[in-house]
């Protein structure tokens, strides 16, 4: 048996071959929509093809979403975090499988397909603290007899929306935190990975029904944009979280916002690693080539732009270079390899045209620029000599191409740094505590995540992730997110004899 097929059953998953037998079906007894062709981006053949929602499905679902959500509201928060945990336990034991069919499907190295089956875990496991956390606040009342507090209740079903390059780790992010919270969820996942969703809702609903409860999660596949913007649309949903490009991300808010729903936005990032002539050279090389490269440059939090030190330039440039010469590209699935695909040949042709791009405005490559010849999707890993001016700058390039530039001082990096549309992440090497405590300032970096001595990407569940300007202001994850799926309630008890009206107000 393939190894695509063996990581498909293992998971429960019945493939629908691509002569259009119609299989099984995971969301819906209907068979009209169109076929989904799920491919491999290493090979370019097809893995295996799922049927795509109707409209009738997507009315299903979301009737369903709105009739689960008056009981599910109900249910103890802290029960609910706890079947969560067995989420988080059934997902510890198909790790492997599901993270072999990440990166079957989207082309990630295999470190990095389970790296992302490990942060559903992670979230799991912080959501299943958070539901005992759940606070309100408790206020003094300028009225005698009066006790003020606040307190968070469900918000309803929630709507997620989901890029192809986390096609799991996202959309736990919500689910996770949405379902302590109270609120179902309906998923639809980018119509590039729609078996990592299948094997994902699989995982998670088996869990749910032996514990007694369904429609908790569903799965709204796909392809067609008339079809997606019915759910944005619904204002049975009263939260849109949608991971993706600026354009999409800004008819999304612009819908949501007609209904005065609420949307959380995670959209592009542009993120630079400033080097100082302090900095540890070993250390940021490291965090650079796998900012850089890691998962074909396709992370929003991807290392895009690098500013250096004049006086360190040349030497932290030979040092990525003969790293780079050591990237082995190929199968995902090799435990060598370190460069995997691009996720389709609209992004191959994306990556060309930015190379043909930097040769107009005459950069200097210093390493890469190809488009490889060989089945698949594979492109070199690029550094080139780049300018701030370039407008390909301010763009977000979802490649793996890194734009060096130089500096002379903190002030201008920082300006270079903010200088551009997008505000996800950026981070610092230095060992010059003013340095790095002027880039954590309130004039220093206006991403939504500073690092100092680590790189752009690998954020951990435990901080908000997210960021400003075009980014979004979204934040999923850690910290306080979990507010974004509630409704906060002010609660003023009068428990004495007495009438007394706020700001000393006196009627009648």
């Amino acid at each position: 048996m393939s190894t695509v097929h063996a990581a498909l059953k293992d998971l429960g998953i019945q493939a629908v071959n691509s002569g259009g037998s119609t299989g099984k079906h995971w969301w819906s007894d209907h068979a009209t929509g169109p076929l989904i062709q799920s491919v491999n981006p290493a090979t370019g053949e097809p893995i295996a093809a799922v049927r795509s929602c109707s409209a009738i499905d997507y009315e299903h679902i979301a009737t369903q979403a709105r009739d689960v959500f008056a009981t599910w509201r109900m249910v103890p928060a802290p029960k609910r975090g706890e079947l969560v945990r067995l989420i988080g336990h059934a997902l510890r034991s198909k790790k492997d499988q599901l993270g072999t069919l990440v990166s079957l499907e989207v082309g990630k190295i295999k470190a990095e397909g389970d790296g992302e089956v490990q942060e559903m875990i992670d979230m799991a496991d912080f959501a299943v603290g958070q539901s005992r956390m759940l606070y309100g606040a408790t206020m003094q009342s300028e009225r005698p007899s009066h006790r003020m507090s606040e307190q968070w209740h469900p918000l309803g079903p929630v709507g997620v929306i989901t890029a192809f390059n986390f096609p799991v780790a996202v959309w736990a992010w919500n689910a996770f935190l949405a379902a302590i919270a109270g609120d179902p969820v309906i998923w639809k996942p980018s119509p590039k990975a729609p078996l990592c969703a299948i094997a994902t809702q699989q995982i998670c609903n088996q869990v749910m029904e032996q514990q007694g409860y369904s429609g908790i999660f569903s799965l709204f596949i796909t392809d067609q944009a008339p079809l997606a913007e019915t759910m944005v649309r619904d204002p049975r949903l009263p939260l849109i979280s949608f991971t993706g490009s600026v354009p999409v991300g800004r008819h999304v808010a612009s819908i949501v916002g007609q209904r005065l729903g609420r949307t959380l936005l995670e959209l592009s990032g542009n993120n630079a690693v400033i080097v100082d002539h302090s900095a540890d050279l070993d250390l940021a090389v490291r965090a650079i080539v796998f900012g850089a490269v890691g998962t074909a440059g396709q992370r929003c939090t991807t290392t895009r732009r690098l500013l250096v030190h004049e006086s360190c330039a040349d030497t932290l440039l030979d040092r990525l270079v003969n790293a780079y010469k050591q990237v082995r590209i190929g199968n995902p699935l090799d435990s060598d390899v370190l460069l995997g695909p691009l996720i389709d040949h609209v992004a191959v042709e994306a990556y060309r045209a930015a190379i043909d791009e930097i040769k107009k405005e005459g950069g200097e490559i210093l390493y890469g620029g190809r488009v490889l010849t060989r089945p698949g999707y594979f492109v070199e890993p690029t550094i080139v000599r780049a300018q701030p001016h370039w407008p390909l700058l301010q763009r977000e390039t979802f490649a793996p191409i890194l734009y060096a530039m130089t500096f002379r001082t903190l002030d201008e990096a920082i300006a270079i740094q903010n200088g551009v549309p997008q505000g996800l992440s950026s981070a610092m090497f230095t060992n010059n505590l003013l340095h790095s405590e002027r880039f954590l300032s309130a004039s220093g970096s206006d991403c939504g995540i500073a690092n100092i001595n680590l790189g752009t990407s690998g954020a951990e569940i435990g901080g908000a992730f997210g960021g400003e300007k075009e980014t979004g202001g979204g934040r999923e994850a850690g910290s306080d997110a979990w507010k974004a799926y509630m409704r906060r309630q002010t609660n003023t008890v009068n428990w004495g004899t007495d009438l007394p009206l706020a700001q000393g107000i006196k009627f009648g």
